[in-house]
């Protein structure tokens, strides 16, 4: 362990059970002006227990010895993508608010063979971006709907973008591994399908995204707050969901626009069911409960 890092604590000794409200405003200072990620101070408590867990690893006996090593020693260049990693890190499953993928299998890809095959060009990509993919769940997803109409309808072609700010969450999302009990809103036909399980004795109740489905996803570190995105402004399906709430309004309103901007005519982008206000504020034409398509195709 790094010698700036390593402040040996004692056998035996406890973490205080309070981070100040000095270190959590800058703390949360520090998230918000980089991630425009707001941090009410609700989120107190679950700020400290994470960074609780990341002194602890570091070495530090306490979260307020943490603090003063970033803000006050220097620390900060060092640890910021650890720390934005502990903070910004959000809860996400596998076919959460299901009816999205409902009308991207039901409606958008129909959609899309349709129009590609009168025009003749029934060999195009697919294009999917999930924008703040968080361990990949949504992305895998989204790529066992796509590899179901994959395999009804022959010279489907399709390609997954998966971001996100957390460059731990994006090596989670490669490695594909995910404990067993978090794909149980996947279908038992999907999980034959699309899921290695560990057997026998020893096996750890972890499960694996087969190798098919992690092909056609690729996971990259962004930060939404970027003026540019350095993606193509030509894809189909952008998902966007349940990570806008974490952010205030104009920085909710700068993204929709930037994602807007990567949509081909024709295409959709997802909201969250509880961020669809969103969209309609930005004034996005919406066509099922926070789906929002782009005119011109």
């Amino acid at each position: 362990m790094s010698t700036a890092l390593a402040r040996a604590r004692p056998h035996g000794a406890s973490f205080e059970s309070e981070l100040s409200a000095a270190d959590f405003s800058r703390v949360a200072a520090l998230v918000s002006d980089h991630t425009g990620i707001k941090l009410p101070a609700a989120k107190r408590v679950m700020v400290e227990g994470r960074l609780r867990r990341r002194a602890s690893l570091c070495g530090f006996a306490t979260v307020s010895d943490y603090c003063s090593h970033l803000f006050d020693s220097g620390g900060l260049d060092q640890e910021f993508q650890h720390l934005v990693d502990v903070v910004t890190t959000n809860k996400t499953d596998f076919f959460r608010e299901p009816g999205h993928f409902t009308y991207l299998e039901e409606v958008i890809v129909p959609t899309l063979m349709g129009k590609a095959a009168v025009r003749g060009s029934s060999g195009r990509t697919i294009k999917l971006w999930s924008a703040a993919s968080s361990n990949g769940a949504e992305a895998y997803t989204t790529a066992m709907v796509m590899a179901d109409l994959a395999r009804n309808h022959g010279g489907l072609r399709y390609a997954i973008l998966g971001t996100d700010i957390s460059s731990a969450m994006i090596d989670q999302a490669r490695l594909a591994i995910y404990p067993q009990a978090m794909l149980d809103p996947v279908s038992d036909e999907r999980r034959k399908r699309y899921v290695m399980v560990e057997q026998g004795k020893g096996a750890s109740g972890r499960a694996r995204i087969v190798p098919e489905l992690r092909r056609q996803c690729n996971f990259q570190a962004m930060n939404l707050m970027d003026d540019v995105y350095p993606y193509d402004h030509d894809v189909d399906v952008i998902l966007m969901r349940n990570a806008l709430i974490y952010f205030e309004a104009d920085v909710q309103d700068a993204v929709v626009r930037r994602l807007w901007s990567h949509l081909r005519p024709g295409g959709h982008l997802m909201l969250g069911h509880s961020e669809s206000m969103i969209g309609t504020r930005a004034g996005l034409p919406q066509v099922s409960n926070a789906v929002f398509r782009k005119g011109g195709a």
